[in-house]
């Protein structure tokens, strides 16, 4: 069986292969599209599948994880077995599953190159949510002890890539569904209980997906939280400091009005009885406000 390995949809090799097992030009144009959707469609003669492996994120780009394309085109044309790959040459995850199928698949079989490569690419979503998990318990630790506007940046990315996340799992998720349901899917009977298998994965892995986004959430709460409490208590200390100086304020408002008649006026220690009487009624309302528990 010819395996066709195409490192990019722009090769000229795409159009003459399209040409030989006659591949729909809708699949070919998908091929081509820079954000094609994860999708399986089923013709007559093929099945045309779009993958998304997962990658490392640059690093510096604040991400956890990013994904790259794998187009597969695979069946049978004039009693002849076929398989052609479109994949990016720079992912490490599409190397790996492209690999296992060279090594574990059979010339004569794409269903199981088929298998063998989704099954891969399914794995090693596992690593990604496992990091997710040490990102969002990190996460966690600093909206508590630094609830500073960077972390609250951080969370707002972590809910961005869970949702891509969750997009990219759905899209495998039904694409898994249609390759078990698909009649003229080219997964036969033999390899029936292993697609099975994958979709078992895939839905676990939503549901670890669905509680990361849960503990996101609660992260953000906590964060907002933490900012309110610290404003409460950063207003309840410029509201004790403001009220501590009433006293002050009053006795020298009522001595600057250059009134007759006040308690020491001519007294030659007129500043220095003011000074301790302002000093008693502060002292006053300190305790006061202590009794009462708000300070």
């Amino acid at each position: 069986m010819p395996w066709y390995e195409l490192t990019s949809a722009d090769d000229p090799k795409l159009d003459e292969l399209a040409a030989k097992y006659h591949l729909h030009p809708l699949h070919i144009e998908d091929a081509r599209s820079k954000d094609e959707r994860i999708k399986v469609d089923q013709t007559p003669n093929y099945t045309f599948a779009v993958l998304k492996p997962i990658r490392p994120a640059e690093k510096g780009s604040g991400e956890t994880v990013a994904f790259s394309t794998l187009d597969i085109f695979a069946g049978r044309h004039e009693g002849e077995s076929f398989f052609i790959t479109i994949a990016e040459p720079t992912c490490a995850a599409t190397d790996q599953a492209l690999e296992r199928a060279r090594r574990d698949g059979e010339d004569d079989k794409p269903a199981r190159l088929l298998y063998l490569i989704l099954d891969t690419i399914v794995d090693l979503y596992f690593p990604a949510i496992d990091a997710m998990d040490d990102e969002i318990d990190r996460l966690e630790d600093n909206v508590i002890a630094e609830p500073v506007p960077g972390t609250l940046q951080r969370v707002f990315e972590m809910k961005s890539q869970l949702v891509d996340l969750r997009r990219v799992l759905v899209g495998t998720r039904d694409a898994t569904l249609h390759l078990q349901r698909d009649p003229e899917s080219i997964i036969d009977a033999e390899h029936q209980p292993f697609v099975r298998d994958i979709y078992d994965h895939v839905v676990r892995l939503l549901d670890s997906v669905e509680t990361q986004r849960d503990l996101v959430n609660n992260s953000l709460d906590i964060y907002l939280s933490s900012v309110a409490n610290r404003t409460n208590e950063v207003m309840k200390v410029l509201t004790v400091l403001g009220t501590m100086v009433l006293p002050a304020i009053a006795i020298s408002g009522i001595y600057g009005m250059n009134l007759k008649g006040l308690p020491f006026e001519n007294s030659p220690h007129g500043a220095l009885y003011v000074a301790l009487m302002t000093v008693f009624f502060t002292l006053l309302l300190l305790w006061w406000l202590k009794r009462r528990g708000w300070s």
